[in-house]
């Protein structure tokens, strides 16, 4: 418990430290950038430290680190002007870093998936079978729908309300989790239904602020699926479309984002939040044998109502 305070705490104490010192650089008008002005808005090396460190410590618990991503972003004036397209990317690819966390952390679970795909390991196929039939919905989906969701939805309030809305969903659900039969407590006996389900959950995380961690986890511990193997899923599933949506910006926009901020603080970015994130997904492992979902479930509570005071004090 003192461990997940420190996480949890080091989060929100990110929120108040970006508030306080963003206060004298957003002013109530809206005006042309000067390039004193230019130069604070684009990505420093403390600016990437700070926004790998949200992605690491928020990518894989169920809180959303695109929330917590935008909320930082607008707060230290990062992508307000023509860095724009160029932040949409390094958001996205510092995932590389959550990505190789879970890589180390369950490497010899993908020994096992590609043991499978050589035909020595019937465990390691139909695990892998089922991961990817879990992430073909939102694979799809976001590729149909991606643009219109970054234009309406990636913007304060909708993740404020997702927020909100998750976090009360988490509490009805550990509330009433007992009545859940628990029928699979073995990753590889997730049936291909089961994986179409969860995949389907998932893209309900397209929405931003949702958490595809909370989606995948809630949806398969209502399927029967024990807690520990429905985070490992999760986990790796997120390993899966992570790296999926990382390889498309790359090829999409990878030029544009080194052009605008170099190599250095995408890299020194992406290294932060690959410690982060081993940090959380290892803690999250074991604080989740012993506990429920429910102090997530608070924290997003009490992140909306920060951030609808941000949005109302104009500071995002």
């Amino acid at each position: 418990m003192p461990v997940m305070k420190r996480l949890l705490q080091s989060v929100l104490l990110c929120v108040v430290v970006l508030v306080i010192t963003s206060a004298a650089s957003h002013p109530a008008q809206v005006v042309t950038p000067s390039p004193t002005e230019r130069a604070k808005n684009t990505l420093s090396t403390p600016k990437a430290i700070v926004l790998g460190l949200v992605e690491g410590l928020t990518e894989y618990l169920p809180v959303s680190s695109t929330g917590h991503l935008l909320v930082a972003e607008r707060l230290m004036g990062v992508g307000e002007h023509q860095d724009k397209a160029a932040t949409d990317t390094f958001t996205v690819v510092v995932q590389i870093g959550a990505i190789l966390a879970v890589l180390g952390i369950y490497r010899k679970r993908f020994v096992l998936m590609f043991e499978g795909v050589l035909g020595k390991s019937v465990d390691g196929r139909r695990t892998l079978a089922s991961l990817i039939v879990a992430f073909i919905p939102a694979a799809v989906i976001g590729q149909l729908l991606g643009d219109t969701i970054k234009e309406h939805l990636l913007q304060p309030w909708p993740v404020v309300a997702a927020w909100f809305v998750g976090g009360v969903a988490i509490l009805v659900f550990v509330a009433n989790q007992a009545r859940i039969r628990v029928r699979v407590t073995s990753i590889d006996a997730i049936s291909v239904q089961q994986a179409v389900l969860i995949g389907l959950a998932q893209t309900l995380a397209l929405w931003p602020g949702t958490s595809r961690s909370l989606v995948t986890l809630i949806a398969a511990m209502l399927l029967g699926i024990s807690l520990p193997v429905a985070v490992e899923f999760a986990f790796l599933l997120g390993f899966i479309t992570l790296s999926a949506a990382t390889a498309k910006e790359l090829l999409s926009n990878g030029s544009e984002l080194f052009h605008t901020f170099g190599v250095l603080n995408p890299v020194i970015g992406t290294i932060v939040a690959g410690v982060a994130a081993w940090a959380a997904v290892r803690w999250m492992i074991g604080y989740l044998q012993h506990h429920p979902l429910t102090i997530f479930g608070w924290y997003r509570i009490v992140i909306a109502g920060i951030g609808a005071a941000l949005i109302l004090g104009g500071a995002i």
